[in-house]
Protein backbone atom coordinates (compact mmCIF):
# COMPACT_ATOMS: atom_id res chain seq x y z
CA UNK A 1 0.00 0.00 0.00
CA UNK A 2 1.27 3.75 -0.85
CA UNK A 3 -0.03 6.41 0.85
CA UNK A 4 0.99 10.48 0.67
CA UNK A 5 1.92 12.52 4.08
CA UNK A 6 1.61 15.97 4.17
CA UNK A 7 2.58 17.91 7.23
CA UNK A 8 0.58 21.30 8.52
CA UNK A 9 1.79 24.32 9.02
CA UNK A 10 2.30 25.00 13.25
CA UNK A 11 -0.40 27.70 12.81
CA UNK A 12 -3.30 25.69 12.04
CA UNK A 13 -5.63 25.07 14.28
CA UNK A 14 -8.41 22.43 14.60
CA UNK A 15 -10.83 23.83 11.52
CA UNK A 16 -8.90 24.14 8.07
CA UNK A 17 -9.92 23.13 4.56
CA UNK A 18 -7.91 21.16 2.53
CA UNK A 19 -7.32 21.29 -1.72
CA UNK A 20 -6.15 18.64 -3.78
CA UNK A 21 -5.15 20.47 -6.93
CA UNK A 22 -7.73 23.03 -6.89
CA UNK A 23 -10.33 20.67 -5.58
CA UNK A 24 -11.93 20.78 -1.51
CA UNK A 25 -11.20 17.42 -0.21
CA UNK A 26 -13.42 15.95 2.68
CA UNK A 27 -12.19 14.41 6.02
CA UNK A 28 -12.14 10.72 6.84
CA UNK A 29 -13.13 10.68 3.45
CA UNK A 30 -10.45 12.00 1.33
CA UNK A 31 -7.81 12.05 4.02
CA UNK A 32 -7.03 11.91 7.91
CA UNK A 33 -5.96 13.71 10.04
CA UNK A 34 -2.89 12.43 12.92
CA UNK A 35 -1.00 14.27 15.03
CA UNK A 36 -0.84 17.30 12.67
CA UNK A 37 -0.63 15.84 9.55
CA UNK A 38 -2.52 15.14 6.48
CA UNK A 39 -2.63 10.98 4.89
CA UNK A 40 -4.18 10.58 1.46
CA UNK A 41 -4.19 6.60 1.24
CA UNK A 42 -2.97 6.88 -2.37
CA UNK A 43 -0.20 8.23 -3.97
CA UNK A 44 0.11 12.03 -4.94
CA UNK A 45 3.35 13.40 -7.17
CA UNK A 46 5.20 16.44 -7.16
CA UNK A 47 6.88 16.67 -10.97
CA UNK A 48 9.83 18.08 -10.93
CA UNK A 49 11.35 19.30 -14.29
CA UNK A 50 14.93 18.18 -15.70
CA UNK A 51 16.70 20.99 -17.39
CA UNK A 52 16.15 18.84 -20.71
CA UNK A 53 12.14 18.80 -20.14
CA UNK A 54 12.15 22.49 -19.45
CA UNK A 55 14.51 22.57 -23.19
CA UNK A 56 11.85 20.71 -24.99
CA UNK A 57 8.48 22.89 -23.03
CA UNK A 58 10.92 26.13 -24.54
CA UNK A 59 10.57 24.56 -27.65
CA UNK A 60 7.27 23.64 -27.34
CA UNK A 61 6.99 20.12 -27.08
CA UNK A 62 5.25 19.34 -24.15
CA UNK A 63 5.70 16.68 -21.34
CA UNK A 64 2.86 16.36 -18.96
CA UNK A 65 3.12 13.87 -15.59
CA UNK A 66 1.06 13.89 -12.51
CA UNK A 67 1.95 16.68 -10.28
CA UNK A 68 -0.28 17.20 -7.48
CA UNK A 69 -0.45 20.15 -5.04
CA UNK A 70 -1.95 20.12 -1.83
CA UNK A 71 -3.53 23.60 -0.10
CA UNK A 72 -4.43 24.71 3.27
CA UNK A 73 -7.12 27.01 3.93
CA UNK A 74 -7.57 28.28 7.43
CA UNK A 75 -7.56 31.46 10.03
CA UNK A 76 -4.88 32.01 12.54
CA UNK A 77 -5.42 35.50 14.68
CA UNK A 78 -8.47 36.27 13.13
CA UNK A 79 -6.91 36.27 9.59
CA UNK A 80 -7.30 33.99 6.73
CA UNK A 81 -4.50 31.87 5.31
CA UNK A 82 -3.30 29.69 2.66
CA UNK A 83 -0.69 27.53 3.00
CA UNK A 84 0.11 26.68 -0.92
CA UNK A 85 2.01 23.72 -2.40
CA UNK A 86 2.64 21.96 1.10
CA UNK A 87 5.47 19.36 0.55
CA UNK A 88 4.12 15.69 -0.18
CA UNK A 89 6.13 12.66 1.12
CA UNK A 90 5.22 9.33 -0.15
CA UNK A 91 5.66 6.44 1.95
CA UNK A 92 5.70 3.07 0.54
CA UNK A 93 4.42 0.07 3.16
CA UNK A 94 5.25 -3.88 2.74
CA UNK A 95 2.32 -6.34 2.89
CA UNK A 96 2.50 -8.56 6.45
CA UNK A 97 5.23 -10.87 6.04
CA UNK A 98 7.42 -9.64 3.21
CA UNK A 99 11.08 -8.26 3.72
Amino acid sequence: MTRSIVKLPRDVGEEFEVYLNGVLQQPDLDFYVDRHVLLFERPLRKDRVSGWRWLLGAWGVGTYRQDDTVDVRYEHDGEMRVAHALAITVQHEQPDGAE
